[in-house]
This record gives structure tokens, sequence and C-alpha cells, in this order.
């Protein structure tokens, strides 16, 4: 009874550690400062005549890329750093009257498929109040929520963004780092579905990165039938 007992604890504690492990990765570093209550301009920034909406702070990707896992929580001028995670009435009174932008886009800091509920609720209020929506994602909401979420996306999101960000799945995992094992697989599924629910879909990879080709990555948007859009490395919003 004693070693089924010690077995016991010692795979809950390997299992514990796992998962916690797991939960942390979905934080990014932590910035300089926090906020306690974030600022209207944390949850909501203007960049041209889009407003941008910050959800949260958590990724399923680690991408070494990426400002906020390199210091910096600054886009724009404009602090994303969250401590609390708006509710969709809140971001709603931000927001005014959505016609007054060219797009409302659900981007911000963090994946904004992994608070899936929140989004859809304001984005069919952007619908219903004559805006226009897009969501830039990793395309990894599929596999985080364990269903296909494109046709609710496609009730109220207009325009897709997709981070491709690799022609194979060595260079994504060596810049992108994802947590959940599948995550470039799940990816290129969720690219290659999109269309059937939303209209305008893209695909985006950066150019500088160590070993990504532009090229391939344009072919692989192009045999999923999505448009492919160029970034360029360390320019961001």
């Amino acid at each position: 009874m004693h070693s089924l007992k010690n077995s016991a604890e010692q795979y809950l504690s390997e299992h514990t550690s796992s998962a916690k492990v797991a939960t942390e990765k979905l934080k990014p570093n932590k910035p300089i400062q926090h906020q306690t209550v974030p600022t209207d301009e944390t949850l909501v920034y203007q960049i041209e005549n889009n407003l941008y909406i910050n959800l949260t702070d958590r990724c399923t990707l680690a991408c070494q890329f990426c400002p906020k896992h390199n210091g910096s929580t600054e886009v724009k001028g404009y602090n994303l750093a969250l401590e609390v995670r708006p509710e969709a009435q809140q971001i709603i009174d931000l927001i005014g009257d959505p016609k007054q932008y060219d797009c409302v886009v659900f981007c911000g800091y963090g994946e904004p498929t992994l608070r899936l509920k929140p989004l859809l609720e304001i984005a069919h209020w952007i619908k219903l109040n004559g805006g226009q929506t897009r969501l830039n994602t990793d395309g990894l909401g599929n596999l985080v929520n364990k269903r296909n979420i494109l046709p609710e996306l496609g009730q109220c999101i207009d325009a897709l963004s997709i981070s491709l960000n690799a022609q194979n799945e060595a260079v994504y995992i060596r810049h992108c780092q994802p947590i959940l094992p599948g995550s470039y697989a799940a990816m290129l599924e969720f690219v290659a579905l999109a269309p059937e629910y939303i209209n305008d879909v893209s695909a985006s990879a950066i150019n500088g990165l160590a070993g990504v080709d532009i090229d391939a990555c344009k072919e692989l948007a192009r045999q999923r039938g999505v448009t492919f859009k160029q970034r360029e490395l360390d320019i961001v919003g």
C-alpha cells in the first residue's frame, strides 16, 4: 500500500507540475510596469482609421519575434499590458459608433480566440450596429476550443487574418514555439477551412525571419484558397 501511495503521489506531482508549466507558458513575459485597472487605450486603441480590441494577454504561441517576449508591451505608443481581462460590455462601451471606423479589429497582444465568448458577443454587437470586423489570429482556435469555431466566427467576422509564419513545422516550432502538440497542422487545417465560412481570408508570414521561405508560404496560402500577406520583421501594428 505504501508503494502504491507513493506512486500515486508522484503521478499527481508530475502531472500537476506539467499543467502548471503549460499554464505559465500561456502568459507573456511580465512587463516592467503592470496596470491593475487597464486604461481605455489599453483596451481599445486606434491605428489610422481602424480600432483595435485588446481582449487578452494570453497566447497559444510564444513567438520569439513578438515584442512582448522581448520585454516590450507597446504598439504605436499604446501600452497593451493587461492585468485585468475586460468584459464584453466594457469593450462595447468604449467602441462608440463602430461605423466611424473602417474596421474594428480583434488583435491586441494576445490570441483573441482564447476568449471566444466575449469576442463573439462584441463582434455581433458591432455587426448589429453597422460596423465591419476583422480577426487577427494564430489559427489555433479550433485546436484550443476542441471544435470547429469557424461557423460561429462566420456569423460576425467579415475578414480573417491568420498567422501562417512558416513553410514547414520545423521552422514554425523554431520561431513560434507552440505550447500545444500538432499546432502547425491544426493551423494549416484552419486556413483551409476558413474560406468556407468567411469570404475575406488571408494568411501571413514575416519577411526577414531566418529560415522562412516567403515564396513557399505564399504557395501554401494559394493551395488553400486564401490571400497571402507579407509582413516585415520588427514592424508591428
